[in-house]
């Protein structure tokens, strides 16, 4: 069935959605109108949605001028421009950003997030509005030359990885015989691996590309592609469940309109952003 216009294609996905949370997010003037509901009530009451996240290429990180950016960054900003208050982001160490999520530090998790089962027994999740993978980058001073899995589930391979993270739990379940060592950052993982310390890491993509596409001569991807594929979704204290109608309908108009797709389109699948940052 072709649309003869977006106009169109927003009212049919409007009316797929619970008559509830359509009467309340379709206004004239396209502008997101929240229901009542208390997670709502407080950000609005407050005038600041405050974002947990940490800093993930090119999930979120520090341009030139020491400002935040990424496509995290622009998810939040979206939001909470929606929701008609400002952002504030608070940045997390990621092993601790469950536990801050639960004690009031910040009112939602928005930062590349994969939803498991295992973090669904902590926090309540919205809908997946991407879907991110795990990569592989491997180091041509002290493992040359290996193309396979097989090749580096080994014990005298030492695999780095971000602590807490999916690919951390990848790396387990992946390379069960192989020597995992987890860091704080993404950034000490790179170093291991540039210095030759690690034979791999592995990380969110497309990170290990980038590090190889930049370190030639030093780094290289020996699994094209990524190893695994997980939803992201937002992360909610389970006790604001009441907000996810709503965060889940706004995630659907955002894809339905192409932002979504559009952002991630730019910040992984080209490096016109690189200028900013670097």
């Amino acid at each position: 069935m072709k649309y003869k216009s977006i106009a169109a294609l927003v009212a049919v996905l409007l009316l797929a959605l619970p008559g509830a949370v359509r009467a309340q997010l379709s206004t004239p003037e396209g502008t997101p109108a929240w229901p009542n509901n208390p997670w709502v009530d407080k950000i609005k009451e407050r005038g600041v949605l405050k974002v947990g996240f940490d800093t993930f290429v090119p999930w979120a990180m520090k341009n030139k001028k020491g400002d935040y950016v990424g496509f995290e960054i622009e998810v939040a900003q979206a939001l909470a421009d929606d929701l008609g208050v400002a952002a504030e982001f608070v940045p997390t160490a990621w092993d601790g950003i469950i536990p801050a999520l639960l004690t009031s530090k910040f009112d939602v998790i928005i930062g590349g997030m994969g939803i498991t089962e295992e973090r669904r027994q902590r926090v309540a999740f919205t809908d997946p509005y991407e879907f991110s993978g795990v990569g592989i980058a491997a180091s041509r001073i002290s493992a040359p030359g290996l193309s396979s899995l097989s090749d580096f589930n080994k014990k005298n391979i030492v695999v780095a990885v971000k602590g807490g993270t999916t690919a951390a739990i990848a790396a387990k379940e992946l390379l069960p015989e192989a020597t995992i060592e987890a860091f704080d950052t993404e950034g000490q993982t790179m170093q291991e691996l540039l210095s030759g310390r690690a034979q791999a890491i592995l990380a969110g993509a497309p990170f290990p590309a980038d590090l190889a596409a930049r370190n030639p001569d030093r780094i290289y991807v020996p699994i094209s592609g990524i190893l695994t594929k997980e939803p992201i979704g937002m992360a909610l204290n389970p006790r604001d469940t009441e907000a996810l109608p709503a965060l889940n309908a706004w995630i659907e108009s955002r894809q339905a309109g192409g932002w979504l797709s559009d952002r991630w389109s730019y910040w992984f699948e080209t490096l016109d952003w690189e200028p900013e940052v670097r």
